[in-house]
């Protein structure tokens, strides 16, 4: 055993001599691993990163979470032609849906609608996101207000013309978030009275967050526009007792909506309940797909890498071809010299890919420290780009070193001369 330890120390110190007498070509053959090592793990951590983004952001809702409108969240087997056919879901909808389906926890009725402009006195904020609900809204959705306080039930039947400020929203209008409190500012060209601000959460993975929205009872909207605006998308969001089997509350859902709805059987469904999970799966399935693509692209810089450490091997059995004749008739065994070349093709391979991983973490940091998101590089990372080092050093290598093994030593000598 101690043999074997001596012959590994000798074999690596053979092998970091001959790296050090040769410092230009090998920068040159760690280049191409450092590069390939960069590709993969950057996709990696960067794909990691906006799993963990995304994952961070669902948080507090519920994956059972329904939102049933007239659109589906994602593929459906329903033609594009005929779902745009499909009436909205109306508030007498949303009532006896409340009043008739078992196992309701929490249930809202919202409506998707364009971006406008608020103002207060000479002050203008543009392109904010209105978020017309009811009261309910504010649990189900996980809106949290950090001054104020959201409208209650009786406001938000009555449509009263009451509004939360986002934290950015009301920024931009008063020198302060809590000065926004009871003030009135222009909406739809009315009055409306602020009597919240949300706290400040930053940018989420699906675009704008609360920070750059205003909500408003949405009974004041259908006051204003009706139920059968192109400008309003209603829906109906819905969240369902913990524990119970999510696939019997949707097909009692269903079969509630079809009977008041009036559908006979053999009709499809009018409208689409769009579960959380199926969104979360959805988007697992695309954050598997982009890293997949990504892997296999940075595998081809990887290979050429690898092609360029196994030639610059060659070149360097070649060029110690007279060495490998001295050691061998001075009594080196095959494996002494299997491992030398081994051994330098595998420590070329882990520089390069140390190399690689620092270039990949100062990146993180630059751009955690310039953007509002976080890039992870983790541990799991770490060990897939040193494990991958190893392998392309083991596979590129090997035959260089079989090569120089069986080498004969008067020929080696001979050819050296």
């Amino acid at each position: 055993m101690l043999l074997y330890f001596r012959l590994l120390k000798e074999s690596f110190a053979f092998a970091m001599n001959a790296l050090r007498n040769n410092k230009l070509r090998t920068m040159l053959s760690l280049l191409g691993v450092t590069i390939g090592i960069f590709s993969i793990i950057a996709v990696l951590a960067a794909v990691d990163s906006l799993d963990r983004k995304i994952k961070n952001d669902l948080e507090g809702l519920d994956k059972n979470m329904i939102y049933l409108m007239r659109f589906s969240f994602g593929p459906s087997d329903v033609p594009r032609w005929k779902s745009e056919q499909f009436p909205n879901v109306t508030y007498e909808e949303y009532e006896f849906i409340r009043k008739s389906v078992n196992n309701i926890d929490k249930m809202a009725y919202s409506a998707f609608v364009g971006n406008e402009s608020i103002k207060f006195e000479e002050k203008t904020v543009t392109n904010v996101s209105i978020s017309p609900g009811t009261n309910e809204q504010e649990t189900i959705e996980g809106v949290k207000v950090d001054y104020g306080r959201f409208y209650n039930e009786s406001e938000s039947n009555s449509g009263t013309p009451l509004v939360i400020l986002g934290n950015e929203v009301a920024k931009g209008l008063f020198d302060s978030p809590e000065q926004a409190i009871g003030k009135k500012i222009r909406l739809y060209g009315q009055r409306f009275t602020c009597i919240g601000v949300t706290k400040k959460l930053g940018e989420t993975s699906f675009g704008d967050s609360s920070d750059n929205a205003a909500f408003i009872p949405v009974n004041f909207l259908r006051r204003i526009y009706g139920d059968n605006s192109k400008k309003i998308t209603p829906s109906i969001i819905i969240k369902p007792v913990k524990g119970i089997d999510i696939d019997q509350f949707k097909a009692e859902l269903t079969q509630k909506l079809r009977n008041y709805r009036g559908l006979k059987q053999g009709d499809i469904d009018n409208f689409f309940i769009n579960i959380l999970s199926g969104l979360t799966d959805m988007i697992d399935g695309l954050l598997g797909n982009i890293r997949m693509g990504g892997i296999l692209i940075s595998f081809f810089s990887f290979l050429v890498g690898g092609f360029g450490i196994a030639n610059i091997m060659f070149v360097s059995v070649k060029e110690r071809t007279n060495l490998i004749g001295i050691q061998k008739s001075l009594g080196a065994k095959n494996k002494f010299i299997l491992f030398q070349f081994l051994f330098e093709a595998i420590i070329l391979c882990l520089f390069g890919g140390a190399i690689g991983l620092l270039i990949v973490w100062l990146l993180a940091m630059l751009l955690s420290n310039i953007l509002e998101f976080e890039f992870v590089l983790s541990f799991t990372n770490v060990i897939i780009g040193t494990g991958l080092s190893i392998v392309v050093g083991l596979i590129s290598g090997i035959l260089p070193a079989i090569s120089a093994s069986k080498l004969d030593p008067v020929e080696a000598i001979r050819s050296g001369m």
